[in-house]
């Protein structure tokens, strides 16, 4: 496991215009969030696979807590860009077509949220779907990193035990 030092702000608490544009994207994959946390840290985990699935997964988990309700605001943002942008096609060379809805998921915390997510360039699919837990004012993200699309296991496992990680440490 991996610990970020260096991490990309978030949008802040500017509300950007839902234009479905290439500035969309990193809202709409949960991998920035509206509103201004007051702590951030990442760590990059991986999982090299078992006997029946050789596939390894990898994901990122990112913990951003808040002084007040923009753990709430950032979970309502995006289930609004979402519903605005629910595929945004990119002007960058290669144009790959990018594909976001909600997807059900397990409850966990005060509020929870699963954004599927695929892109799709000429015959390639790459699937990295993200899993968001809200409790109090703490907003747990799990993010897989482009892995198998028909294995999303480890995704609801992973968010479960950070949720529990956070409630029993505070980290």
């Amino acid at each position: 496991m991996e610990i970020a030092t260096v991490m990309p702000s978030d949008a802040g608490d500017r509300r950007p215009s839902v234009d479905c544009s290439d500035d969309m994207i990193p809202l709409l994959s949960a991998s920035r969030l509206t509103g201004t946390p007051s702590a951030m840290a990442a760590a990059t985990l991986s999982h090299d696979g078992d006997s029946d699935n050789s596939w390894p997964w990898v994901g990122i988990e990112i913990l951003r807590t808040y002084a007040n309700d923009g753990a709430r605001r950032a979970m309502t943002d995006l289930r609004t860009f979402i519903g605005r942008c629910p595929t945004v096609a990119s002007s960058a060379p290669g144009a790959a077509t990018y594909r976001f809805a909600l997807a059900p998921g397990p409850e966990l915390g005060d509020d929870s949220l699963r954004v599927s997510c695929s892109s799709t360039s000429g015959a390639d699919t790459l699937s990295f779907d993200s899993m968001l837990v809200r409790t109090g004012t703490a907003l747990i993200v799990v993010e897989e990193q482009g892995n198998n699309p028909d294995d999303d296991k480890l995704l609801a496992q992973v968010a479960e035990a950070a949720l529990h990680r956070y409630q029993t440490t505070g980290s």
